[in-house]
Order: structure tokens, then C-alpha cells, then sequence
């Protein structure tokens, strides 16, 4: 589900208006017309976001007198839609909210312009953004997008049953299975982990624990290493979870949110998304644990652990997250193109990060080096969905920085090792939920789920 959050569902179909906007926005020539004004498509189509950013866009025209068309586009939409605008030169200039495995594809496919995006990368200072940001969002030394921000797979726990039970926080492999195994019992399950085989929110999971524990899809060379001992601890623990710690059935993004918000399960893996629904910010999606008191009773009362450390883990491991970018199209009109990618990475970047605070945590700290701007505002802008507040207000200075210092420590899989290509066909076919599904249900150990893994990674990076 890397391609969305794991939380969030696009509600609005706008992808037909789009296409039908193609023919009149594009240029007919191989560069946009920048004096007809920018076409920029975005990804964040929900009727608030759109809202915000119209409005960071009609303020940078008034800055630069440049216009730009704002075009909403579907996520499943955006391959097929580029591919026709492609045929006839008439891309948009600049994509927002484009993930990690769609930079891969469109540079794949040519359609991306890493000139613009080094220069702006260069103009607002490399070093001001994370390492992480620049590192996923490079193939070599070229820059393919302009990182702009970031969610992050954490665990989250109640921590009222681990003082009461006078449990470790579960930061490393062993504290997590010591957690689960103590506090099942009955009806209560130490964990709830996703087990869905269809969904993307398992394979993600999964690699959220691999990562954490320096268990890596391929190497270098474009050879898979998912036999490696890390990976095989990695199998081990979530196939031993999944059976014996957590919920029988199929496990899914939905479930995994509702046995936690219930107090059916002590420890979920989730996204930040959930922060601002853990908080009772939103109606459809809020917890109702006996406990739960007050609306913010269960924030109140959950950890926050980034990264899940394991006993293989080197350099410190990793921890799963996606990063959405700006891109520049081979077809944008390079100087507004610029001027449009940097406004947005300065002046318009905490309006930006306003529309999702929860789900998009600042890639550049500030406007210079060492500057801290932009972490600052984030954490007082206000989340939510029916009900908005700061989330600083509801987390702990300690949650708050740790939160944002996981920005710094985000990793995927192949992308560090330079086998980007091989993300879209495991998205597609999903091996390790399948793999992960089985094993949880008792259908096959985990050496031979592992082996299954194996096999069909083997299998799609060969092809």
C-alpha cells in the first residue's frame, strides 16, 4: 500500500477531469509554453487539500506573475494519464506528491526532466535536507525529484499494560515478542499484525521489521538476499507473532487500527497517519477502548517506538517510511519550473505540510544548515479531520522528536541499492504478503515461507 498511506483512502474521482484537461493544457511542442503559464498535476485530491493548494499556488503567481493550472490526478490513474500526455509532449510541468516508486517509474520511462530537480537541490542547499530524502531520491549521483516529505511505519503501544505488566518499551525484537507473549491472554492479543495477502500494508509491515533488522531485498548487483540470517529472524519473529500473538484471520490495514483502537491488541504497526485518529481527531476512525474515557485518552496513554531494533541489525538498521517529491516532467519549462518547485520547498512548504501534518513530516529542517524552521512549525500545525489540534499539543516533546528524527533514518528496499526498477513488479505481485499470509495461518513454517520469498523475488528481478 506504499503507494498511498496506510490510513488514508482517495475519495475524490477526478482523474476523468483530468484527462479531459490534457488536450487543452499542453503545449504541442516537445517544452511547455511557459507564457501560457505551469501545469502542475498533484496526488493529494482530497477537496481540503486541493483547496490549500490552490491557494499556495495563487500566492506564488502573485509573487512571480507566473500562472499555474492546478490538475487533480487519481493515483491509479497517474501511469496511464502521463503515458498519453507523453505521446504528445504534453506532460505537465511539475507532479506533486509523487511517491518513491513512481520516480522510479517515470524515470524509467523518461518522462522526468533531474536537471531541474538538482538545481533546485543545489539552489535551496543540499544540506538542508536529510541525508535519507537525498539518498532515496537519487539513482547514482542524479537527482530525480525534489524530496518534500515523509511519513513513517511505527509501533505503536499501550503503555499503561507495559508499566502494569513492568515490560521493556518495545524498541528491539526481543522486547516486542517478551510484550506479545505477556500480554496475550484470552481475549487480548500482545499484537495485531497485518496478514492480508492482497494487500500492500503486509508486505510493508514486513519490511518495516526487515529493515530494523539489516534484512534487505537485493544487493548491490541486483541479487536477491532475502536468505540472508537477518531475514530469516526477520521471517521468524513475524511468522511466530502472527500465529501465536495476534488475531486468527486475515489482518488488515482496517483491523489492524480497530483491534488497537478497541483494546483488543497492546501493539499495532501503523503509519503516522494514525497519530491524529489516535488522538480522536476523526469521527470515522476513532478509539473506543473501555478506557477511552476522553478523546484523547489513548494517545494519552500510547508509545511511540520509530523503528523496531533487531539482533542482526548493522550501522544501526533502517526504518520504513515513504517520501512524496515534486517532480519536473522532460517536458517542463525548466526556469518557472524551477522558480515554481523552489516556492513551493520554501514559502508555500509548511502550507504544504499543513494539509496532512500527520503523514507529512519535513524533509528540509530549515531554510539553511542547521536551521530548524520548518520542524518547529510542524509540529504546531493543526491535525486532524473533524476535529483539528496541534499535534504537539497532544504528544510529548519526546514523541514529537522522535517522530522527526526517523525523517533521518527512513530506507527502502532496493532503492539504497540502486534496484529501483524492481519495486513496481513486487508492488504489483506481491510476494511477501502472500508468503506472510500463509505462514501466519499456519499453512507453511517460516523457512518455507522465507524460501517462497525467495524464489519469487528471484523470479520477478530476473524478468
Amino acid at each position: 500500500m506504499s503507494t498511498k498511506t496506510p490510513t488514508r483512502i482517495r475519495t475524490v474521482a477526478v482523474a476523468g477531469a483530468a484527462a479531459l484537461t490534457l488536450a487543452a493544457c499542453g503545449s504541442g511542442g516537445t517544452v511547455n509554453d511557459a507564457s501560457d503559464g505551469l501545469l502542475m498535476w498533484t496526488l493529494e485530491v482530497q477537496p481540503d487539500r486541493l483547496e490549500t493548494q490552490q491557494s499556495i499556488l495563487d500566492n506564488f503567481t502573485e509573487a512571480s506573475g507566473i500562472d499555474v493550472e492546478l490538475v487533480p490526478v487519481e493515483q491509479d490513474q497517474l501511469a496511464q494519464l502521463m503515458a498519453s500526455a507523453a505521446l504528445s509532449s504534453e506532460m505537465p510541468d511539475v507532479v506533486g506528491g509523487t511517491t518513491l516508486g513512481l520516480v522510479r517509474s517515470f524515470d524509467t520511462e523518461g518522462y522526468l526532466n533531474p536537471d531541474i530537480a538538482a538545481d533546485v537541490v543545489e539552489s535551496l542547499g543540499a544540506d538542508t535536507f536529510t541525508e535519507a530524502s537525498l539518498a532515496l531520491t537519487q539513482d547514482g549521483d542524479t537527482q530525480l525529484s525534489v524530496p518534500a516529505d515523509a511519513w513513517a511505519q511505527i509501533l505503536v503501544y499501550r503503555t499503561d499494560l507495559f508499566e502494569e505488566a513492568g515490560l521493556e518499551p518495545p524498541t528491539s525484537y526481543d522486547a516486542v515478542m517478551a510484550a506479545a507473549q505477556e500480554l496475550t491472554s484470552g481475549d487480548q492479543f500482545g499484537i495485531t499484525l497485518a496478514t492480508d495477502p492482497s494487500g500492500t500494508f503486509t508486505q510493508e509491515t514486513f519490511e518495516s521489521l526487515a529493515l530494523g533488522n539489516s534484512c534487505e531485498l537485493v544487493d548491490d548487483e541486483g541479487a536477491v538476499t532475502l536468505d540472508s540470517a537477518a531475514c530469516t529472524t526477520t521471517t521468524s519473529l513475524y511468522t511466530d507473532l502472527g500465529t501465536d500473538y495476534s488475531p486468527a484471520g486475515t489482518q488488515t490495514v482496517e483491523s489492524t487500527r480497530a483491534s488497537y483502537f478497541s483494546g483488543q491488541s497492546a501493539m499495532i504497526l501503523w503509519s503516522t497517519f494514525l497519530l491524529d485518529e489516535l488522538a480522536g481527531l476523526r469521527d470515522d476512525a476513532a478509539p473506543s477502548c473501555d478506557e477511552c474515557t476522553t478523546s484523547t485518552w489513548l494517545a494519552e496513554n500510547s508509545g511511540i517506538v520509530p523503528m523496531v531494533s533487531g539482533p542482526d541489525a548493522t550501522d544501526g538498521g533502517g526504518a520504513f517510511g515513504e517520501m512524496t517529491s515534486f517532480v519536473a516532467s522532460s517536458d517542463a519549462s525548466p526556469e518557472e519550473s524551477t522558480q515554481l518547485i523552489e516556492y513551493l520547498m520554501t514559502d508555500g512548504y509548511v502550507d504544504w505540510m499543513s494539509m496532512a501534518p500527520e503523514g507529512k513530516m519535513p524533509v528540509r529542517h530549515g531554510d539553511t544548515a542547521g536551521s530548524t524552521e520548518y520542524l518547529d512549525a510542524w509540529s504546531e500545525l493543526e491535525a486532524g479531520v473533524d476535529t483539528k489540534m496541534p499535534l504537539g499539543e497532544i504528544y510529548s516533546e519526546e514523541t514529537i522528536a522522535s517522530l522527526l528524527d526517523v525523517t533521518e533514518s527512513i530506507s527502502r528496499w532496493a532503492l539504497t541499492e540502486g534496484q529501483g526498477s524492481i519495486i513496481g513488479p513486487l508492488n504489483a505481485e506481491l510476494p511477501i504478503s502472500k508468503a506472510i499470509a500463509e505462514s501466519t495461518s499456519g499453512s507453511i513454517d517460516a523457512a518455507t515461507a522465507q524460501a517462497d520469498m525467495v524464489d519469487a523475488v528471484t523470479e520477478i528481478a530476473d524478468n
